[in-house]
C-alpha cells in the first residue's frame, strides 16, 4: 500500500505516467484486481500485526539527511475514523496517515456489508475527498471523524466497473479462475487440512476428549512400503467450492449500446439476466442507477417495468427480485470474508496448475468482453487505454533512490511495472501464436513474422536471414533469448545510472519460442544501421564505439567481471569496447542510452566449444571435454565467475603469505623459478581444485590471516615498499589478475567469437584471457560439480524434484547441458548409495528434458483442430506400456462437403499435417535415448517407459508431473492407468490446455533482503530478540515493495515463524507459518517442495499448540506430495516419517507408530550410514514405542544399537551417551519386571498377586521434545529465573549500546554462552542463549 510520498517526478515524464506510478501504489497490496483489496478493515480476519503494519516507510522529515543506511522507518500511530454507509450501522475504521483515500474505498468494496457499492465518494462534513489524497493532508479528519459514503452518479465505465465488481463477488469462491491461470489467481488446499482457520477457532475441540475421537489411520496409499500413487488426492474436494448459484445468467443485453434519445434519458447499458427462480429480465443501468426496463429477447421497449426498483446497486435490485440470490449472495459473502486473504489475493506473477478437474463452462460476460478486447493491467485506471510500457519500464528506473522511503518506492513501481508487463507480453505471445495478431510484414513465411501488440515488440525463436548461421542456427536462435533475458537481468541487478536496458519477457508456448521485448522509441522508424552507435550488429565484421557508452558501461565492468578490450573493425583501425560486440548501444528518441542483445554478456563455456588449435586444461580433457554443443553460444553463468574469482582470490591471498613466510625465514628471494611457489602457481594454472571432499585447504596454510592483513596494509601504503610490491606481483601474476598491484579478474566476452579480431598489440592479453577462460571451466569440472556432490552427501543441498535440482546446478553455477556429467561423477563416486535419491532425479530431469526437446518440434506440426489428439498420443508413447499407441486422428467434427484443401494457413508452421500421429513409442523412446547421448552425452539403457521404470526406480507419475510443467500441459486429474497393456492411458479428452512456460527478470526489493540477511545472521548469533526485530522490519519493507504475496516474504514468514516457536510463542508461530504454507502454495504451487516443507514445519506447530489431528492431516498431506513428486525413496522422507511416527506415538496408535518409524530408520541408515548419529536417534525413536507396547526385548535391542552408535561417535562421556546408557538400564528393569510377574501368573494361576506395570502412554510434553529434536530445534531450558536474568542482560546490552560502547567489550563480564548440544547432522540448531 503506499505510504511514501511520491518522489518529485523527472521533467520529462508524462503526468500521466507520474500518476500511474502514484497509483500502483495503492494497488501494490491488491494484487492485480482492485477487486481484493486487503486492508486493515479486511472483513473477518482482523489481519495480523504485520499486514496492518504496512505502512512500512512512512515519509521521515528531513528525509534528505538521512541518507545513512539507517532504518528510518517510522511507524506512524494509525487512528480509527467512523463510516457511515447508508443502511447500515456507522462502523469504526483504523487507518494510517499514509493512506490513500483509495483504500478506504477498496476496504470498503471489500467488507461484507458495503462490498456491492462501486460508485460512491467519502465527504468529511459535506466536502469530498479526493481519491489519490493521503490521510494525512486532508484538513480536519481526526481521531474519530465521521466518513460519510455517498451514493454518486454512474458513467459508463463506473456503469461496467460495477458490473465487474459485482461477478468477482459471484465467484469469490469460484476456483476456475485458478485453473485456467488467469487474473493471477492459483489454487491452495491448506483450509481442506485445517477445517478452516487455524487461529482460535482450531483450539475450540475439547482439550480432554481429543484423544479418543481422533481418527488417525491414513488412507493406504501414503502407508510406508505403498506402491499406488493415486492422482486425486492432489486435488482434495473443497467443500466451499461447491458452487452457490446467485444468478443462473447475467450477460450484456443485444440492445446495447443505447441509442441517441435513450442516452439522453441517462441509460447508460443494457443487462440481460436469468434468476435462478427462472425469471427473464432486462435491466438499464442509468446514471441514477439499476432498474428494470421492459425489453425482451426479441422487443426493445426501455420504459421502466412497473415496480422498477431503481437501486443504486445491483445486489440491492436483484435482493428485490429474487428471494434465492438475497439468500445465497449473503452466505456467499459471509464465506467470502471468511477465507484467509492470502487465499484470495492475486500473486504477482501466474502460476499454472498441470491438473484440473473438469470445470463446467459457464456464461460470463466479464469473461467474454475480456476475451475480445485487449483490457490489460489497468486500463480502468489509466487514460490513454493502451500503456507505453517502455517509458513506464525506464521512467521506475529514473526514480530517485537517494534514502530508504525513496528507495521503496522506485522498487515497489519496478516490481509493479515488471509484473504488469510479464503478464501482458505473456498474454501477447499467445495471441501471437493462436494467430490472433496481425504480423508487422504479413507478406514473409510465417517463421519471420514480427509482431507489435500493445506497444510490445514480438518475435520468434528461428533462424530468420541466416543471421545466425554460424553460430548454429535455429538451436542458436532458440539459445540466444534466454542469454539475452540473463544479461538483461544481470545489466539490470547492477542497476547503473543512466544505462537502459529492454523490457524482456521469454515465452515457450505450443513449441514455439517468443521473445517479447518493450520498443525502444524511434527505433522502428530508423534503420538498425543508422542507429547503432556502438558495438556491431553483423557479429563484429563491422564495430563502432562511442564514448558515452563506453563510460557508463566501465560502471558494470567491475561487477560483471568484464574486461574492456579493443577488436578491429572492417577499416583494420582498433576499437575500444567494454562489453561483447553483440551488444548493441542505441540512443532513443527519448534520449536514453539503451543497450540491447546481451546474449554474450557472460564470457563462452570452452568445454562446450571446440576451437582448433586450442588445448584444454587436463581436467577438462580427462572428462571428455571440448564437446560439439547444438550451437556456439554456450556461455558460463554468472554464478561461476563469482564463484570463480572467490576461488581465486583465496589462491592469491595464499600465494601472498606462502612468500611472506618465505621472506621472513630468509630463504632466496622469491624468483617463482625455484622457490617452493612453482607447484602452487602451476596447480594454479591449470585451475585445480582440491577435492572438496579432502577438506578446505584455507586451514592448511597458517598465513592466510597475515595475508588478509597484508592486503590491507598493501592497498594503505599504496605498495612503496618493494619487497610487498614484488609479493603482490608474483601472486597477481599467478593467479592471472588483469591488474599487476591489485587483485582484478576480468573476463574478455569475445574470445573465441567468430568474426572477431583483435589488434596485434594486445595478443599477450588475449592470450592470458584464453588461459583464463580454459581455467573457469576446468574450475566449473574439478571444483564445482565435486562440491555440489558433496553438499548431497552430507545434505545441506536436497533436491527433490527437478525444478530444485536446477536450482542447485545453478547455485554453483554449473549449466544443465552438464547434467550428463554431473550424473557420471555420481556414478563413480565411492558412496553412490548414498546419493540414490540424486541420481534418480537427474535421471527423470535428463528423460523429461530429452523429451521436452521432441515435444517441441513435435507441436510445431500440429495444426489446432489436433491438439488436443496429438499431445494425448505424445503423452501416451511416452509413458502408457500399450506398446502399440495409435493416434486417433480426430474424426474432423466437421466434415467439409468441398475438399478444397488450397487454404493458406496463417498459423506458424501451420498446414494440414498429420506426420504427428505416425510416432510410435519404439520411435520416441530411441529418439530420447539418441537425445540425451547427442546432448547431455549420457547414455540411457532402455527401449520403453516401463524398462525406465525398472531400471532407475523412477515413477510413471513423476515423469508425467515433471514433462507436464516443463512444457505446459494441464491433463484432467483422475486416475490413470499406465501399465495397462490393452489401452493407452490418456484420450484426447484428458488434455485439457496448453499453458505458456514464462521466464522474465525478478526485481529484487534490495533494502528488505539486506535487512532479512541481518536478521539470519543475528539469529545464528543466538541474539534472537535482535533478529527477530530484523526480520520483522524485512518483512514489513518486503510487503512494500512486491505487496502481500511473494516467494521471498514466505521465506521470511518462516523465519519469523520458527522464531516465533523457539522463543516459546506457539500461537504466533502458527499464525506465521499457516501465511507462509498459503502463500507457498499459490506462488509456487500446491506440490513444489518448498510446500511440502512448510507443511511439514506447520504440523509442528500444530502439535505444540495441542492441535493433533490437524498435525496429522498436515503430516499426511506432505507425506502424499512427497511420494508423488520424488517417492519413497529420499532422505527428506526419513524426517517426515519420524514426524509422523512420533505424533501417532503420542495418540497412542503404536503399531502404525512403528511402521512410520522403521521406515525412517531404514532410509536414514541407507542415506546417513549405519554409524550416523541420525540413526542412534531413530533407534532410540523406535525402542520408545517398543516400550510403550510392554515389548521390552525389542526395545532393548533397539535401543543397544543406538548405544552402540553414540559410544563410537561421541565416546562415553557424552551426555547423549549417558542418557542412552541410563535407558537401556531402565528398560532392562522394566524387562525383569515384566518376566517376574509373568513367571508368578504361571506359577499361582490366577490368583497371583500381580505387582502393577508401569504402563506409561507418552506425555505430549516428551513427545514435543522428541520433534524438536528431529526437526532441528533445539531448546536450552531455561527457568523463569534465568529468564529474569536474560531480559535484564538483553537490556543492560542496549542501554550500552545506546551509551555507544561496543558490546564486544562486555562479553567479558558475562558471556551468554551457547551450550553445546552434538547439532544432529548438520540441522540448523537454534539455541536460546543460556547466562
Amino acid at each position: 500500500m503506499c505510504h511514501s510520498a511520491m518522489a518529485t517526478p523527472s521533467t520529462h515524464l508524462s503526468n500521466q505516467i507520474t500518476s500511474y506510478v502514484e497509483r500502483l501504489s495503492f494497488c501494490s497490496i491488491t494484487g492485480h484486481s482492485a477487486d481484493t483489496a486487503v486492508m486493515n478493515g479486511g472483513g473477518a480476519h482482523d489481519l495480523s500485526e504485520e499486514e496492518s503494519k504496512q505502512d512500512g516507510a512512512g515519509d521521515t522529515d528531513g528525509g534528505e539527511d538521512s541518507n545513512e543506511q539507517e532504518v528510518i522507518v517510522i511507524q506512524d500511530t494509525g487512528f480509527t475514523v467512523k463510516i457511515q454507509a447508508p443502511g447500515t450501522e456507522p462502523f469504526d475504521l483504523q487507518v494510517s496517515p499514509q493512506e490513500m483515500v483509495q483504500e478506504i474505498h477498496q476496504v470498503l468494496m471489500d467488507r461484507e456489508d458495503t462490498c456491492h457499492r462501486t460508485c460512491f465518494s467519502l465527504q468529511l462534513d459535506g466536502n469530498v475527498l479526493d481519491n489519490f489524497a493521503e490521510l494525512k493532508s486532508i484538513e480536519g479528519l481526526q481521531e474519530g471523524s465521521l466518513l460519510k459514503v455517498v451514493e454518486e452518479p454512474y458513467t459508463v465505465r463506473e456503469a461496467r466497473i460495477h458490473v465487474r465488481h459485482i461477478r468477482d463477488l459471484l465467484k469469490g469462491l469460484d476456483p476456475s479462475d485458478a485453473y485456467n491461470g488467469v487474473d493471477c489467481n492459483s489454487l491452495s488446499f491448506l483450509s481442506v487440512f485445517t477445517d478452516g482457520d487455524l487461529g482460535d477457532s482450531g483450539k475450540r475441540k475439547k482439550k480432554g476428549s481429543e484423544l479418543e475421537q481422533i481418527d488417525c489411520t491414513p488412507p493406504e496409499h501414503i502407508l510406508p512400503g505403498s506402491k499406488e500413487r493415486p492422482l486425486l488426492p492432489l486435488q482434495p474436494q473443497n467443500k466451499e467450492w461447491k458452487p452457490m448459484q446467485c444468478l443462473k445468467v447475467l450477460t450484456m443485453s443485444g440492445w446495447n449500446p443505447p441509442p441517441g434519445n435513450r442516452k439522453m434519458h441517462g441509460d447508460l447499458m443494457y443487462l440481460y439476466m436469468v434468476t435462478v427462480e427462472e425469471r427473464h429480465i432486462s435491466i438499464t443501468a442509468s446514471t441514477r442507477g439499476f432498474y428494470l426496463n421492459q425489453s425482451t429477447t426479441y422487443t426493445f421497449n426501455p420504459k421502466p417495468a412497473n415496480p422498477s426498483f431503481l437501486s443504486h446497486s445491483l445486489v440491492e435490485l436483484l435482493s428485490q427480485i429474487s428471494p434465492t440470490f438475497k439468500k445465497n449472495f449473503t452466505v456467499l459473502q459471509k464465506k467470502r470474508v471468511q477465507r484467509h486473504p492470502f487465499e484470495r489475493i492475486a500473486t504477482p506473477f501466474q502460476v499454472y496448475s498441470w491438473t484440473a478437474p473438469q470445470v463446467d463452462h459457464t456464461m460470463d460476460c466479464v469473461r467474454a468482453e475480456d476475451a475480445y478486447t485487449s483490457r490489460l493491467g489497468y486500463e480502468e485506471h489509466i487514460p490513454g487505454q493502451t500503456r507505453d510500457w517502455n517509458e513506464e519500464l525506464q521512467t521506475t528506473r529514473e526514480l530517485a533512490r537517494k534514502n530508504l522511503p525513496e528507495r521503496l518506492l522506485r522498487e515497489r513501481a519496478i516490481f509493479k511495472v515488471h509484473s504488469d508487463f510479464a503478464a501482458a507480453a505473456t498474454r501477447g505471445s499467445m495471441a501471437v501464436i493462436d494467430g490472433n495478431v496481425m504480423a508487422i510484414n504479413p507478406g514473409e513465411e510465417t517463421r519471420m513474422q514480427m509482431f507489435i501488440w500493445n506497444n510490445i515488440f514480438f518475435s520468434l525463436g528461428f533462424d530468420v536471414r541466416d543471421h545466425y548461421r554460424e553460430l548454429g542456427g535455429d538451436a542458436a536462435a532458440h539459445a540466444a533469448p534466454t542469454n539475452d533475458l540473463n544479461g538483461v537481468r544481470a545489466y539490470g541487478a547492477v542497476d547503473v545510472e543512466g544505462l537502459y536496458t529492454l523490457g524482456t519477457v521469454v515465452v515457450d508456448y505450443r513449441g514455439y519460442r517468443v521473445t517479447a521485448q518493450s520498443i525502444i522509441p524511434g527505433i522502428l522508424e530508423r534503420e538498425q544501421e543508422q542507429s547503432v552507435i556502438y558495438g556491431s550488429i553483423d557479429f563484429g565484421k563491422t564495430v563502432v564505439s562511442h564514448g558515452k557508452y563506453l563510460e557508463l558501461l566501465e560502471r558494470t565492468s567491475r561487477p560483471l567481471k568484464v574486461q574492456r578490450h579493443n577488436v578491429l573493425n572492417e577499416k583494420d583501425e582498433s576499437m575500444e569496447l567494454c562489453s561483447s560486440v553483440e551488444c548493441k548501444g542505441i540512443i532513443g528518441n527519448d534520449g536514453r542510452h539503451y543497450i540491447l542483445d546481451l546474449l554474450r554478456t557472460f564470457p563462452p563455456d570452452l568445454n562446450f566449444l571446440p576451437v582448433e588449435g586450442e588445448e584444454l586444461s587436463p581436467e577438462s580433457v580427462r572428462q571428455g571435454f571440448p564437446r560439439q554443443h547444438r550451437h556456439r553460444l554456450a556461455c558460463l553463468r554468472q554464478e561461476l565467475i563469482e564463484a570463480f574469482v572467490e576461488h581465486r582470490y583465496l589462491l592469491f591471498m595464499k600465494m601472498a603469505a606462502l612468500q611472506l613466510m618465505q621472506q621472513k625465514d630468509n630463504v632466496v628471494p622469491t624468483v617463482t623459478t625455484n622457490g617452493p611457489l612453482v607447484p602452487l602457481a602451476t596447480a594454479i594454472q591449470n585451475g585445480e581444485c582440491k577435492s572438496p571432499l579432502e577438506g578446505k585447504a584455507e586451514d592448511s596454510i597458517p598465513g592466510l590471516a597475515q595475508a588478509k592483513e597484508l592486503a590491507e596494509s598493501l592497498a594503505a601504503e599504496d605498495g612503496s615498499d618493494p619487497k610487498s610490491r614484488e609479493v603482490v606481483l608474483n601472486a597477481c601474476k599467478a593467479v592471472g589478475s588483469i591488474s599487476n598491484t591489485s587483485f582484478d579478474i576480468r573476463f574478455n566476452p569475445d574470445i573465441f567469437s567468430p568474426g572477431v579480431r583483435f589488434p596485434e598489440d594486445s595478443a599477450d592479453d588475449i592470450q592470458k584471457q584464453k588461459q583464463l577462460l580454459k581455467d573457469a571451466g576446468a574450475f566449473l569440472v574439478s571444483c564445482q560439480i565435486p562440491s555440489l556432490v558433496k553438499d548431497c552427501l552430507d545434505h545441506s543441498a536436497l533436491p527433490m524434484d527437478g525444478a530444485t535440482l536446477t536450482e542447485a546446478l545453478h547455485q554453483r553455477g554449473i549449466n544443465v547441458r552438464y547434467l550428463g556429467n554431473v550424473l557420471a561423477f555420481v556414478d563413480k563416486t565411492p558412496a553412490k548409495a548414498q546419493l540414490e535419491h540424486f541420481y534418480r532425479i537427474g535421471i527423470s530431469e535428463l528423460i523429461t528434458r530429452c523429451a521436452k526437446h521432441i515435444f517441441k518440434t513435435y507441436l510445431q506440426g500440429v495444426e489446432l483442430s489436433a491438439l488436443s489428439a496429438a499431445v494425448s498420443h505424445f503423452l501416451n508413447c511416452f509413458l502408457s506400456s500399450f506398446s502399440d499407441a495409435v493416434a486417433h486422428l480426430p474424426a474432423d467434427e466437421l466434415v467439409s462437403r468441398r475438399k478444397n484443401r488450397k487454404r493458406r494457413n496463417r498459423v506458424p508452421g501451420g498446414g494440414d499435417n498429420t506426420a504427428w500421429a505416425s510416432l510410435t513409442p519404439s520411435e520416441l523412446w530411441k529418439n530420447i535415448v539418441s537425445e540425451a547421448q547427442s546432448y547431455y552425452h549420457f547414455t540411457l539403457y532402455c527401449e520403453n517407459a516401463d524398462q525406465v521404470v525398472e531400471k532407475y526406480g523412477l515413477q510413471k507419475i513423476t515423469l508425467l508431473r515433471e514433462i507436464s510443467i516443463k512444457v505446459g500441459i494441464q491433463i484432467l486429474i483422475k486416475e490413470y492407468n499406465f501399465d495397462s497393456r490393452h489401452k493407452p492411458a490418456f484420450t484426447e479428452e484428458d488434455i485439457l490446455n496448453i499453458f505458456p512456460v514464462v521466464k522474465h527478470v525478478n526485481p529484487k526489493a534490495s533494502d528488505a533482503f539486506h535487512f532479512f540477511q541481518s536478521g539470519q545472521a543475528k539469529v545464528q548469533q543466538g541474539y534472537l530478540k535482535e533478529g527477530c526485530e530484523l526480520i520483522n522490519e524485512a518483512l514489513n519493507l518486503f510487503n512494500n515493495v512486491y505487496g502481500a504475496m511473494h516467494v521471498e516474504i514466505c521465506a521470511c514468514l518462516r523465519l519469523l515463524a520458527r522464531l516465533n516457536y523457539i522463543m516459546g510463542d506457539h500461537h504466533e508461530a502458527l499464525s506465521n507459518q499457516q501465511k507462509a504454507v498459503l502463500m507457498s502454495e499459490r506462488v509456487l504451487g500446491i506440490e513444489h517442495p518448498n510446500t511440502i516443507q512448510e507443511y511439514m514445519h506447520l504440523a509442528l506447530y500444530c502439535f505444540a499448540n495441542g492441535q493433533l489431528s490437524t498435525a496429522l492431516k498436515l503430516l499426511y498431506r506432505a507425506r502424499y506430495l512427497m511420494l508423488m513428486v520424488c517417492g519413497e525413496d529420499h532422505p527428506e522422507m526419513a524426517l517426515l516419517d519420524s514426524n509422523i511416527g512420533l505424533v501417532l506415538h503420542g495418540v497412542m496408535e503404536y503399531d502404525l507408530s512403528l511402521r512410520f518409524l522403521e521406515n525412517a530408520l531404514a532410509i536414514n541408515s541407507k542415506y546417513h550410514g549405519p554409524r550416523s548419529l541420525k540413526v542412534a536417534l531413530s533407534h532410540h525413536l523406535v525402542a520408545r514405542v517398543y516400550e510403550s507396547k510392554a515389548e521390552f526385548r525389542s526395545a532393548l535391542q533397539q535401543e543397544k544399537e543406538g548405544y552402540t552408535i553414540y559410544k563410537n561417535q561421541v565416546g562415553e562421556a557424552h551426555e547423549k551417551t549417558k542418557e542412552s546408557s541410563e535407558y537401556l538400564k531402565y528398560l532392562t528393569q522394566q524387562a525383569v519386571a515384566l518376566q517376574r510377574t509373568m513367571n508368578e501368573i504361571y506359577k499361582n494361576g490366577s490368583n497371583a498377586s500381580i505387582m502393577p506395570l508401569k504402563f506409561t502412554a507418552p506425555s505430549m510434553a516428551s513427545v514435543l521434545e522428541q520433534l524438536n529434536i528431529i526437526n532441528g530445534i533445539i531448546f536450552i531450558p531455561l527457568s523463569q529465573k534465568d529468564l529474569e536474568n536474560l531480559k535484564a542482560e538483553v537490556q543492560r546490552r542496549q542501554q550500552l549500546q545506546e551509551s555507544g560502547k561496543s558490546v564486544e567489550d562486555l562479553t567479558v563480564d558475562s558471556p551468554l554462552e551457547l551450550e553445546d548440544k552434538i547439532p544432529m547432522d548438520g540441522e540448523d540448531v537454534m539455541q536460546q542463549p543460556s547466562p
